[in-house]
């Protein structure tokens, strides 16, 4: 089941994809596709639904990020061997952990806004976990349970906040528009194998990021595991997981994003996003 999010930017209205990829509206059925509609049974519940007695979204409405009301995007650091490698990293014990501010919460398709002061605004594709249960102090071979399914982010990152302005990651993660998720949830029994997808990012139609899931260090069944041991995770949080190599920073000489670009952005299965590149608007 893929689960979405359609309409004006804090009117989005609940969805799903049907098979033969047309919107259909689940407003008869929930209010929002927020934490109370991603346990199992609520699920279920919607999985039961025949999409074809549902209402048909005309048109091609704008997409917002298919989870209302998420509590918290944590993300992973340095995960993918290769990625590591370009930008010098170091293998490590334990995840890096850094979070991302909520306001940087971005439809797929709506724009990336470089921001003020910014010299080096960067891309990265992820897959993205949706927590679907209160998550405490997980074992590995449960974690999945937690899990309500997978949809794509975009980690766009400031380097220069990042790595230069000292304070944590959190610095650079965090503007406005710097977390484009979606285009839908897909659920997990859709997806067998959380380590084996394909990732990719074009920029301007040359592709920059071309990586696989396999490749990460600490695999989804680990994070949700292991992050549970210090914190609660609750219905409709995001973990990402990590981006492979290819990042504007591991370029020689590295290339950042300028007004103008466009991003291309997916995760097999999951979906793709488009994202145009402009200027730093204030109020924008």
């Amino acid at each position: 089941m893929k689960l979405l999010r359609y309409g004006p930017y804090g009117q989005e209205k609940p969805g799903l994809l049907d098979d033969d990829g047309r919107i259909r509206d689940l407003s008869d059925h929930v209010v929002d596709l927020s934490g109370d509609v991603l346990g199992p049974d609520r699920l279920a519940q919607l999985s039961s639904l025949d999409p074809a007695s549902l209402p048909i979204v005309e048109g091609s409405p704008r997409l917002g990020p298919p989870v209302a009301g998420i509590g918290k995007i944590l993300a992973i650091g340095l995960n993918y061997r290769l990625h590591a490698e370009e930008t010098g990293g170091k293998p490590r014990s334990e995840p890096m952990l850094f979070s991302k501010a909520i306001t940087a919460l971005n439809g797929p398709n709506d724009p990336v806004m470089i921001p003020r002061g910014s010299e080096k605004t960067d891309w990265e594709v992820e897959l993205a976990v949706i927590i679907g249960s209160k998550a405490q102090y997980v074992d590995e071979d449960r974690a999945l349970e937690y899990v309500a399914g997978f949809t794509v982010i975009n980690d766009v990152s400031e380097r220069s906040f990042q790595k230069e302005r000292g304070g944590q990651f959190i610095k650079g993660k965090s503007c406005d528009t710097f977390a484009p998720l979606g285009p839908w949830l897909v659920t997990r029994d859709e997806v067998a194998d959380p380590q084996n997808l394909g990732l990719r990012l074009d920029l301007n139609g040359q592709n920059r990021q071309n990586g696989n899931t396999r490749d990460m260090i600490f695999g989804v069944v680990y994070l949700v595991s292991h992050l549970s041991q210090f914190m609660t995770l609750m219905p409709g949080d995001v973990i990402a997981t990590g981006t492979p190599d290819g990042v504007g920073l591991g370029c020689k000489p590295p290339v950042f994003l300028k007004p103008g670009d466009v991003m291309e952005v997916s995760v097999e299965g999951l979906g793709q996003q488009r994202q145009d590149v402009v200027a730093y608007a204030p109020g924008g």
